[in-house]
């Protein structure tokens, strides 16, 4: 058994307090679509492990890719040397994404932020607009917790407001108000062509997360807003970041959600589902316009090198879980879990202390008219056999692909409890 007297006065879990800890589940065991607690419970996996783990645990395609390769190399660095998973796993990513033909490996999804960012303004100081150093996005964004990823979340929503002070100073354009399925209104790109008018003569970039905004509100918004957004850099001179770390590799229901619009973006951001939730993992991509670009400016490459840049391990899942998406009719699948997931929470949009429920591919939410009590609910959920992290206003479940159609059911009763709770 865990020693949760330890855990509790010495481990510090994310977004958590060191005076009085959120309680914590100890799991001895996971398998398939399910968490096996140290007391023997089972719980049906809603969260994917913050939407990582799309295969489920346990996979026997990651696991024999992992086991084969530690055989031969663990990690080199990537300085002065290639390994075969690398190339593979870039051989990969440019076939899904040809149109980004650079691929630069890094750590953790906000680390592949960071280097986005660091790409987009050393592009533009590169081809003569060193003045060109800031970056606009959207309200109710999230792109990661370090430094310059902060910077470009949403300054409430986002959990960084703390620092705001400190932080580089961006632009936020109004979020994007009309819904996924709504009818286009043309004025919700207002206020991103105010900011490009007023300051594009200072701005490197735009970035935002496309369609599906993550931790800064669960919201989908319409595909002809990113569209929009497309031809104003086009038209102004700007780098667009498309940051598919949560939208990639299926969730949405489409491979990339950059393709609800038919949008290439000019660099690309990839994490969480690369390795399936073994590894973490994260790459960058850009347009050989933008490699060209640095390359060919002052510094005559890109400067960013991390320590476990193409870990050999690390490729070598990544390549198995993407081997392992594409043999399955993944988009059927997901398009499946989606019509459950309506139809399953759809109902509650009628309790009084619901806000808004919506869903898209493999992404359902309950928005509530007020925050959550965390670790009661949460004690709901595992009482009913599921596992769900909400947080503030947003109870939300992001299902491993692999699910079946009774326990995804079971998952959205589950939900339905928690959410009944707080009458």
């Amino acid at each position: 058994m865990i020693d949760y007297s330890f855990d509790r006065a010495h481990l510090w879990h994310p977004y958590t307090s060191a005076i009085d800890p959120l309680p914590c589940y100890g799991v001895a065991r996971a398998e398939g679509f399910f968490l096996e607690l140290d007391d023997g419970r089972k719980l049906i996996d809603g969260m994917s492990s913050w939407w990582c783990a799309v295969h489920g645990y346990n996979n026997p395609r990651l696991n024999a890719a992992l086991k084969a390769q530690v055989d031969s190399m663990s990690h080199v660095m990537f300085g002065g040397i290639t390994h075969e998973p690398a190339v593979q796993l870039g051989k990969r990513l440019v076939s899904l994404l040809p149109h980004t033909p650079w691929v630069f490996y890094s750590d953790s999804g906000s680390v592949s932020v960071e280097v986005a960012l660091k790409m987009a303004i050393q592009y533009q100081a590169a081809t003569g607009h060193p003045e060109r150093c800031q970056v606009a996005t959207i309200r109710s964004g999230y792109h990661g917790d370090t430094w310059h990823a902060m910077s470009v979340c949403d300054p409430v929503t986002g959990m960084h407001g703390l620092f705001s002070r400190q932080l580089p100073a961006q632009y936020f354009a109004d979020a994007p108000r009309v819904p996924f399925s709504a009818e286009w209104d043309d004025a919700d790109l207002d206020s991103m062509r105010q900011i490009v008018r007023e300051h594009g003569g200072s701005l490197a970039a735009i970035i935002l997360e496309p369609i599906v905004q993550g931790a800064g509100g669960m919201r989908f918004y319409h595909p002809e807003y990113l569209r929009g957004v497309r031809r104003l850099c086009d038209e102004n001179g700007l780098l667009l970041i498309a940051d598919e770390i949560a939208t990639g590799f299926g969730r949405t229901g489409r491979l990339f959600a950059c393709q609800y619009a038919d949008v290439e973006a000019d660099i690309i951001t990839v994490g969480k589902a690369l390795t399936g939730g073994y590894m973490s993992f994260a790459a960058t991509l850009c347009s050989d316009r933008v490699a060209q670009g640095i390359s060919a400016g002052e510094a005559h490459c890109f400067m960013h090198g991390p320590t476990f840049m193409g870990n050999p391990l690390a490729c070598a899942v990544a390549c198995a879980s993407i081997d392992e998406l594409l043999a399955h009719d993944w988009q059927a699948k997901i398009a499946r879990m989606e019509a459950i997931m309506r139809e399953e929470l759809s109902p509650l949009a009628s309790l009084p202390h619901v806000a808004d429920v919506r869903v898209l591919g493999a992404i359902g939410v309950v928005e509530t008219t007020r925050p959550v009590d965390m670790a009661r609910m949460q004690k709901v959920f595992v009482d009913n056999g599921v596992w769900i992290r909400p947080f503030g206003r947003l109870v939300y479940i992001m299902p491993q692909y692999v699910i079946d159609d009774a326990h995804l059911r079971k998952l959205c009763h589950g939900l339905e409890a928690g959410v009944r709770s707080m009458d």
